[in-house]
């Protein structure tokens, strides 16, 4: 990140020191990076590559055996290297290391938890199941916990979930003057508050109705004695950025300030981004997904997290 002298954080193809090793795997170089600087950690590397019949080779560059692994994951459009994910985790294991965890900064397959159809299959418990048994700890920032309360009612392994939160505070407060924090819905409301509280400012909710993928409206809550105030939109998950865009243009309609977006993970589908910064002062986002908004570490709030985390 900027400001930070990362240098002498090395990727290590050998060695033995018995700090705890971190394991990225490919697009994951930065973050891994950035929390062996939180936790004095050894990053390593894989060698991978796809073969000519289409199926994955793969080799860890350092000797694992007795060695913490924290293999680093953001699991963003997942499915063309879960199995590469999967191959890692089990030759870790498999070479003796003493326990293998993963840092998924973000955690795909949390929306469909439940059959909303019949015949759909309940992808969160599958994920969850499929994930369980090749680690032996999960940390995420921000899970889509939608109807359901904690990780623990998916994954049987132990698991912690950051909150970006105060990391997004620490950044709105001192980027943005006078911010009004606005939330994307009613479910937003308790992080929302959680931030504002933090920074001591003023917050409100937006009603959101979605009929589809792409098919998103909302309505603004009562702005009044707002007018001077900085609008923040703030998000955890801006994939078609359709909620964000309409809400930019109904701040514009009644005649406030261009506003700042804030979203934990940027997935941003498609010209998502272009047409987010069209309307918009600013866009950022926490570095859980790699993107060119990227402006708010969490790599400092992971590593408590690991460091926290119970042994199975």
């Amino acid at each position: 990140m900027a400001g930070r002298d990362l240098s002498q954080v090395d990727i290590v193809k050998v060695g033995t020191m018995q700090k705890p090793m971190i394991l990225p795997m490919p697009g994951n170089e930065n973050f891994a990076r950035e929390l062996a600087f939180a936790r004095g950690g050894e990053v390593t590397a894989i060698e991978t590559r796809r073969l000519p019949d289409g199926e994955t080779y793969l080799r860890l560059l350092a000797p694992v055996k007795g060695r913490a692994v924290d293999v680093v994951a953001t699991l963003a459009g997942p499915d063309p290297d879960f199995l590469r994910l999967a191959f890692a985790a089990d030759a870790a294991r498999a070479q003796g290391a003493a326990r293998v965890r993963l840092v998924a900064p973000y955690l795909a397959y949390m929306r469909q938890d439940k059959a909303f159809k019949p015949g759909e299959a309940v992808t969160s418990d599958t994920f969850a199941r499929l994930v369980s048994s090749l680690f032996d700890g999960l940390v995420t920032v921000d899970p889509h916990l939608h109807r359901r309360s904690a990780l623990s009612e998916l994954y049987t392994i132990p698991a912690a979930a950051v909150q970006a939160a105060p990391a997004l505070a620490d950044w709105i407060v001192a980027n943005v003057d006078r911010p009004l924090l606005i939330g994307p819905d009613s479910e937003s409301a308790q992080w929302v508050q959680a931030i504002a509280e933090r920074i001591s400012a003023p917050w409100r909710v937006m009603e959101k109705t979605r009929r589809g993928d792409f098919d998103v409206s909302v309505e603004l809550p009562d702005l009044t004695g707002h007018a001077i105030c900085t609008p923040v939109l703030i998000d955890d998950i801006a994939a078609s950025g359709r909620t964000l865009i309409a809400a930019a243009d109904l701040l514009a309609a009644r005649g406030m300030a261009r506003p700042v977006c804030a979203v934990v993970h940027a997935l941003f589908a498609g010209d998502a981004f272009a047409r987010l910064q069209a309307v918009s002062a600013r866009v950022v986002s926490c570095d859980s997904v790699p993107h060119p908004s990227n402006a708010v570490p969490l790599a400092p709030l992971v590593a408590q997290a690991l460091a926290g985390l119970a042994s199975p």
